[in-house]
């Protein structure tokens, strides 16, 4: 049997004492039996509201876009940087559910709205609560605009007032991202 160094057996009686501790703590075992992860219950919980949070969220932004005549789609693809291309975006495995969410593209949605008899305006939808979005996001907006996959790419956030929502143009906001 190997030694375990101070550090290690440090984080391993951490992880031990917390999954002894049923009440604040929800413990994920490996095949050995060992503890995996430790999670608060209160993070869990907090995480499990933000979820559904901003899944109301969407459905809001979406009735909002086809009452203004917009035909609305979720978007499965995501960009790919490093081989500049769009790929189909992957599902994400959910190990504690035993689930895959599907829905996982970027933007999160594609909107159409007729321009003229023969012509549409493509434009993407990307819904956050507050409104900021990473870099890597940033780079894939700029990437979407710079290959003119849609004509413009919109942030969806909550406004100041309450059941306020505001459309932030990202050309608008980022312009020094293009």
């Amino acid at each position: 049997m190997k030694r375990v160094k101070k550090e290690h057996k440090k984080k391993i009686m951490e992880m031990i004492e917390k999954a002894g501790d049923p009440n604040n703590y929800e413990t994920s075992w490996d095949g050995n039996g060992i503890p995996h992860i430790s999670k608060k219950k209160s993070e869990i919980k907090k995480g499990k509201s933000s979820r559904a949070r901003g899944a109301r969220f969407e459905l809001k932004v979406r009735g909002e876009l086809e009452a203004q005549g917009w035909i609305m789609d979720k978007w499965t693809n995501n960009v790919d940087l490093e081989e500049n291309k769009i790929i189909k975006a992957k599902r994400k495995y959910n190990p504690f559910k035993k689930m895959l969410i599907v829905g996982v593209g970027f933007p999160d949605f594609i909107a159409f709205k007729r321009t003229s008899k023969k012509s549409y305006e493509v434009i993407g939808v990307e819904v956050k609560i507050n409104g900021i979005l990473s870099k890597i996001e940033k780079e894939k907006c700029a990437w979407y605009l710079n290959n003119e996959i849609f004509s413009r790419i919109l942030v969806a956030k909550q406004g100041a007032k309450r059941g306020q929502t505001e459309y932030v143009d990202f050309a608008e906001r980022y312009k020094n991202k293009l």
